[in-house]
């Protein structure tokens, strides 16, 4: 263990993974890797990763909570701008933080949720942590490399993993940070999997001796008061059950007691699914049928038919059809056959959407047949007669993404309009407010599948009117306007867009685009970068940039970005002449013949590749 260690040390790898046993000997040996560092001048953090203990962003939640007092004190202004990023990881400080935005997703009472965040607004999250950081770095002059231990990593979430995962890769060398994440002995391999493959990255095997895990070894009994008395702590608060949460899952879980297992796991999985944490949502629906079908539960039909809606929709969060299919097949269908509850109805949309929206080839057909199935359905359940009518609009509103699908585009907007003048007739105008702004935004969808600009803006003005703190509303109002040639209104729906969300790299590519078509090409060169630090994968920001490069006479930086982008996508002839033309004008006329060969082959009937073929040959020849 001594040399695997001294061995690890000298390397100094950004990311060490340490295989071996957990237990007090792996504890011991990390806390004497951070001290060790921490006397060489490094800030040091060590941070427990396991889900059970931590929940999604178990690791994440650690290493914040340290740092939390010191950032309020401070960067004060930090911690307001990214409020709603430390409010995910540390939901107490929604006792002293203010959420700087809150849309209609957020603020609709609970029984109106009809839309969760979209899976990518977790990463989203991520991003703005990192942000945080290193803007907190920047503000306090600290200059010491950082250190972060992550003790049983290989039990991390989904959540969690990414943070570190984009840690490294965006602030790895800015922050002078280094990584030694512990794992079970045989989990290295995959857990290297987990971070960019071009990460700098050591696997160190350490022999500890067999030990029990003395978090996971608690008292039943003694777990059963302290979960009975947190319970009793946080009574009706909605807030403290957010809080208490992870630990009340894993406290009933040692306590054996099954009741108040599934009652704790359904609040989890409904709680993390509205953030949009849909792996992590996962983890906590999985095996609560097989709670409720216990035999000392005494879980009702409901609520059997409840766990089937919440793990659904953590497997279509996902984008997981493989796995959701044979789960409908198995668990839902058989269920449908005799419909008389509302959950019922609600069973049957999600399955329309697996068949109509997420299963490739999607089955359009099926899934149509599902939502009438469910209008059948809605007319035998007892229910108030607003909840009727809003339940027939929102089945009505699943026809209307089919008839999209479908490119029968007049008839979607007609579904939707009726939907909303049906819901201003039956309900009064402070109900599902949520679901009205949904029913506008899909009218303002389908116009711009129409290429009907002016009803497309009009709609998204009506839909931001009613729900003004939705990010992505004028991130795509803004395309609309940039595609009409209104730059100045786009740059200001694109700003407004990202003050109102944690960074996504979309609107940053998207402004990029703008500040481009503007003439203001430096601004735009600070976007594109913007955006590739976020996703780096993404050709669309390396093609702006390489034309923001060039339009300032930077040609080895066009170039080089011309062939990052044709990297990621060699089947684009525009790139590939763009960057010929450079070529030629740096005289490397066989690069530049090279490149109009392979557009002419794109594009054989593009006259213009044409003539500049002829120009280069015509010079290769005078060199000749």
């Amino acid at each position: 263990m001594g040399n695997a260690l001294r061995r690890a040390r000298e390397k100094r790898a950004r990311i060490t993974i340490a295989e071996g046993r957990a237990g007090t000997s792996r504890r011991d040996w990390l806390e004497s890797a951070a001290r060790e560092r921490a006397a060489a001048g490094e800030r040091c953090w060590l941070v427990n990763c396991d889900f059970e203990l931590g929940g999604p962003w178990a690791g994440v939640n650690d290493l914040f909570g340290s740092l939390i007092g010191d950032i309020l004190r401070d960067a004060p202004e930090l911690a307001e701008q990214h409020a709603a990023e430390l409010m995910h990881v540390l939901p107490s400080l929604k006792k002293t933080l203010k959420l700087p935005y809150a849309s209609l997703t957020e603020s609709v009472p609970r029984e109106e949720r009809v839309r969760n965040y979209a899976a990518d607004r977790a990463l989203r999250m991520v991003h703005g942590l990192i942000d945080l950081l290193d803007s907190w770095r920047t503000a306090t002059g600290d200059t010491a490399p950082w250190f972060i231990v992550c003790d049983h990593y290989d039990r991390a979430g989904f959540i969690d993993r990414q943070f570190f995962r984009q840690l490294m890769r965006r602030r790895g060398e800015a922050l002078n940070l280094s990584l030694l994440v512990a794992v079970s002995a045989g989990d290295g391999k995959t857990v290297r999997g987990w971070f960019e493959a071009d990460a700098d990255m050591q696997v160190a095997t350490l022999n500890f001796v067999p030990e029990p895990d003395s978090v996971a070894a608690v008292d039943s009994r003694i777990a059963e008061q302290w979960a009975t008395e947190l319970e009793r702590t946080i009574g009706s608060d909605t807030l403290g059950a957010e809080i208490h949460v992870v630990e009340l899952v894993r406290l009933w879980k040692l306590a054996g007691r099954t009741d108040r297992l599934l009652a704790w796991k359904q609040f989890a999985t409904e709680h993390f699914l509205h953030l949009g944490l849909y792996e992590d949502a996962g983890r906590y629906s999985d095996g609560l049928l097989t709670l409720a079908d216990d035999e000392t539960s005494s879980a009702s039909e409901q609520q059997r038919l409840w766990i089937l809606i919440k793990t659904l929709s953590a497997f279509m969060g996902s984008v997981n059809p493989a796995v959701g299919m044979p789960f409908v097949e198995k668990e839902i269908l058989p269920r449908l056959e005799e419909p008389t509850r509302r959950e019922h109805v609600d069973l049957f949309f999600l399955v329309a959407m697996m068949y109509a929206r997420f299963v490739k080839p999607r089955d359009l057909a099926k899934g149509e047949a599902y939502l009438d199935r469910g209008i059948e359905a809605l007319k035998n359940v007892e229910l108030a007669e607003e909840e009727r009518h809003f339940l027939y609009v929102f089945n009505r509103n699943g026809v209307a993404m089919i008839r999209s699908f479908q490119g029968r585009l007049p008839e979607a907007i007609a579904l939707c309009s009726a939907g909303m003048a049906r819901l201003n007739q039956h309900l009064g105008s402070d109900k599902h407010r949520l679901h009205r702004s949904v029913l506008v935004y899909n009218i303002a969808q389908v116009y711009l599948a129409m290429s009907a600009y002016a009803e497309a803006i009009e709609h998204y003005d009506k839909v931001i009117a009613l729900d003004p703190d939705y990010s992505e509303y004028y991130n795509e109002r803004g395309n609309i306007l940039l595609r009409v040639g209104r730059l100045e209104e786009a740059r200001a729906d694109y700003l407004q867009a990202i003050r109102l969300s944690p960074p996504y790299q979309e609107v940053y590519t998207n402004l990029g685009q703008c500040y481009r078509r503007m003439g203001e090409f430096e601004k735009a060169v600070k976007c594109y970068e913007r955006a590739l630090d976020l996703e780096p994968k993404q050709t669309l920001a390396l093609v702006g940039l390489g034309k923001a490069h060039e339009e300032l006479g930077e040609r080895e930086l066009a170039i080089a970005h011309y062939t990052k982008a044709l990297a990621r996508d060699p089947l684009q002839w525009e790139v590939l002449a763009s960057r010929g033309v450079l070529h030629y004008e740096a005289g490397d006329y066989p690069a530049a013949l090279a490149d109009f060969d392979e557009a002419i082959q794109q594009a054989p009937h593009e006259d213009g590749l044409q003539k500049n073929r002829a120009v280069v040959l015509s010079e290769l020849s005078a060199v000749a």
